[in-house]
């Protein structure tokens, strides 16, 4: 490990940065290294601003793959190099809004109907009935769920937040059918022979594989189930302040992203030619009855 790779590992630890995203930092600094063959300390603002504009026009990466490089070498430069002011001026576009793609019920029935293997069909409906990212399902511990309060504990989720979110009586039962099958001793779901915990990639493509054989057009990621389960909530009447507690949200304005993708929603809601049409017809109505 080269000193500046320490420097920074260690400056990511004293954050209390999670290993995930560590790792992701590393790897994002180090790409740009190899992308110049020289150590970040002999690069600055002009090659900073370069190798983004490569990975904007060449590499055509994704919004969220920029938003890390960029963030990686902030980081890099402001709390490692002490160099602020080389990345002071680099600011980030604004980012592509793009609504998560939800599954109906009846979708969501296809989709476990077509997962053969029972531990992933119960580790997926488990995160759709309790909304659930796959990271936190996989971390679950037998001892988080409380079936006397029926509520299962998510300890240290994103922002290494605890939290509780609802079991429900029919998920309750599955989980006693699977625990008697799978005899599970401490992760609800662990990786093969009992140790650690289920890979998500392994949990990702199984996704793939139930996408395919349900014949879904839609694109089926284990967050695709969290945001169904919260506008599945959303639609029944459940009010937004409570699906935020339940996802792990900070702020209200993420889970409010919710309403706009519930098509039930939005059906009910009258149209102002509609409005016009028929208090018209009321007005019109009355001038007639007034008439008579």
């Amino acid at each position: 490990m080269t000193p500046l790779r320490q420097k920074m590992t260690e400056a990511l630890e004293l954050r209390g940065v999670s290993p995930k995203t560590l790792k992701l930092y590393i790897d994002c600094v180090a790409r740009f290294a190899r992308h110049y063959g020289q150590s970040p300390e002999h690069l600055g603002r002009d090659e900073i601003r370069n190798y983004l504009l490569f990975l904007i026009h060449e590499r055509k990466v994704a919004w969220g793959t920029y938003k890390q490089a960029l963030a990686a070498l902030r980081f890099l430069y402001r709390w490692v190099l002490q160099q602020g002011d080389v990345v002071e001026d680099i600011r980030a576009p604004r980012p592509e809004r793009r609504l998560p793609v939800v599954l109906s019920f009846e979708e969501v029935h296809r989709f476990f109907a077509a997962i053969p293997s029972f531990k992933h069909r119960t580790l997926l409906m488990f995160a759709y009935a309790a909304g659930l990212r796959v990271s936190e399902a996989a971390q679950v511990r037998v001892a988080d769920i409380d079936s006397q309060r029926m509520v299962i504990r998510i300890v240290q989720g994103k922002r290494k937040k605890d939290r509780y979110t609802i079991l429900s009586p029919l998920l309750l039962e599955m989980l006693r059918h699977y625990w008697w099958a799978a005899r599970p001793k401490n992760y609800l779901f662990p990786g093969r022979g009992q140790s650690g915990v289920v890979r998500s990639s392994t949990v990702q493509r199984a996704c793939i594989e139930a996408q395919r054989v349900a014949g879904l057009t839609k694109a089926v990621t284990p967050h695709t189930l969290r945001h169904s389960f919260a506008t599945h909530l959303l639609e029944a009447g459940t009010d937004l302040r409570v699906i935020q507690a339940l996802l792990g949200h900070a702020s209200p304005r993420t889970t409010a992203l919710y309403t706009h993708v519930s098509t039930k929603l939005i059906s009910q809601i009258k149209s102002p030619l509609d409005l016009l049409v028929a208090n018209h017809a009321a007005t019109t109505a009355q001038g007639v009855k007034t008439e008579a």
